[in-house]
């Protein structure tokens, strides 16, 4: 299996995934940049968190208008996975991959350190090596965390069962129905706030972040990797 991680300028996590990827979950993968973005030939798109573009106007905004998008999009459209981790979810919002949008923090700040999370679905393709209900905690590094839809996009995720991650240790950020992680509509994109790649190694301060990678590698493998 071969990830793609999207880099755009400004972005400063695709380093720790490729070695998230590479090193500990053992997968090919490829920092390719946004200007040379052919993504067909992968299996499936990671775009890193940092600050893409300096989060001029607002986080995400600028890279929403790059030419890779396009072929991003068409790589959603195929079915494979991508995932969007910090201000790769907020690229996906603002490309319209994913609702909703992205406010400053409830207080204003900057804010980092490990968040406590819940797995409220673990049937998708990112969370099948998760307990249901199973408490994870996971790095977090954002100024603006605070996750928004109307009431009405809320119910719908709720029952279409798209809220993926929630926040547990009182959402101090403010996102709607504390969500930490949530998934399109047809269940093979999801972005996420917290950082799945700073928790691969116990001697980094744990492993809750690695069954994610371990999730998409083994529904990958389930679909492509058959017994002789």
């Amino acid at each position: 299996m071969r990830f793609a991680i999207l880099s755009f300028p400004g972005s400063s996590c695709d380093v720790d995934m490729y070695h998230a990827l590479v090193d500990i979950v053992g997968v090919g993968a490829e920092i390719i940049s946004h200007q040379d973005a052919n993504l067909e030939h992968f299996d499936a798109v990671v775009i890193p968190t940092g600050a893409s573009y300096g989060d001029y106007l607002r986080p995400g905004a600028l890279a929403q208008s790059s030419k890779s998008i396009e072929s991003l999009k068409a790589f959603v459209a195929s079915g494979k996975p991508v995932l969007g981790i910090g201000n790769g979810f907020q690229i996906l919002v603002e490309a319209g991959i994913l609702p909703g949008a992205f406010l400053k923090n409830k207080g204003l700040k900057f804010r980092s350190g490990n968040a406590k999370l819940a797995v409220l679905n673990a049937s998708s393709i990112f969370t099948s090596n998760y307990e249901q209900g199973q408490p994870l905690t996971i790095p977090f590094a954002h100024e603006y965390g605070n996750y928004y839809v109307d009431a009405d996009t809320a119910q719908q995720l709720k029952q279409q069962d798209r809220i993926v991650f929630t926040y547990e240790d009182g959402n101090v950020d403010g996102s709607v129905e504390k969500i930490a992680g949530v998934l399109n509509e047809q269940g093979n994109v999801l972005g996420m706030m917290p950082l799945p790649e700073r928790a691969v190694e116990e001697i980094i301060g744990g492993t809750d972040g690695l069954p994610l990678f371990r999730s998409i590698l083994k529904n990958w493998s389930e679909k492509n990797v058959h017994n002789a």
